[in-house]
Order: C-alpha cells, then sequence, then structure tokens
C-alpha cells in the first residue's frame, strides 16, 4: 500500500476525538487505510453490509461496550443510522470514566452532507475527513 498523506491527519484525529467519520467515494481507499491503523493497535472491524455482521449489532450498545478497549471501525455506517445515537450514548459514557478519544471511525460512501445530518446526535464528538480516490 502507498502510504497516504492523509493517514497522519486520520491518526491524529482518532487521537483527539472519540469518533471520526472517514467519507469519500466507493473504492477511493477507505477501508485500505483504516486497516492499515490495526497495525497500532487492537480494532474491531465490522462490514455494516455484511449480515453476520449487522446481527452482532442486534444489541449494538451491548456489543459495542464490550470493545471499550478497542478501536471499533464500522464500515458503511450510512446502512445504519439509528446506530449514531448508540454511538453518542458510549462516547458520553467513555468520557465520564476518561476515555475521551480513539473510540470508532466510521466509514462511508454517502455524501459528507447526508452522513453529518445522520450524525447530528454526534455533534461535538465527531471529527469528519474526506478522502478522495487521488489523495496520496
Amino acid at each position: 500500500m502507498i502510504a497516504r498523506r492523509l493517514q497522519n491527519t486520520l491518526e491524529q484525529l482518532l487521537d483527539n476525538n472519540p469518533a471520526v467519520a472517514l467519507l469519500g467515494p466507493r473504492q477511493a481507499g477507505k477501508t485500505t487505510l483504516a486497516l492499515a491503523l490495526a497495525r497500532q493497535g487492537p480494532i474491531v472491524y465490522l462490514d455494516l453490509e455484511s449480515t453476520a455482521d449487522q446481527a452482532k449489532l442486534h444489541d449494538a450498545e451491548l456489543y459495542l461496550a464490550e470493545h471499550q478497549d478497542k478501536l471499533v471501525i464500522l464500515d458503511e455506517i450510512q446502512r445504519t443510522p439509528g446506530l449514531f445515537q448508540n454511538l453518542r450514548g458510549l462516547i458520553d459514557k467513555g468520557r465520564r470514566e476518561g476515555r475521551r478519544s480513539n473510540r470508532f471511525l466510521l466509514l462511508g460512501s454517502a455524501s459528507i452532507d447526508l452522513l453529518r445530518q445522520s450524525s447530528e446526535s454526534l455533534a461535538g464528538r465527531i471529527a469528519y475527513l474526506e478522502l478522495t480516490p487521488f489523495d496520496a
């Protein structure tokens, strides 16, 4: 994989925010970039286009709370807009317990405006980074 200049930016955003949304068109390299972070610590990766991964989130709050010590990567987040409310509760709980960053990395291929509307409940808890296919 070619090192992407946005990898450092993504790492900095994760270090300073409980949630980061990495947005861009399909096949831009969002998943590849996100999984490159796996070398830096434990992660949980869920592809929300997969019915098996969706089933893991049947009780989303419980499942995600079980992985509070890992970076949780939620790919194709636009598939489950109802999840944003759960993320808000978990982020707020984590903040009260002293965990202020590196909780969730949300990957989405929907428009930034659409995802921002869907994630209004995460206001003040999320940073956005747009990835284009030729950001190297």
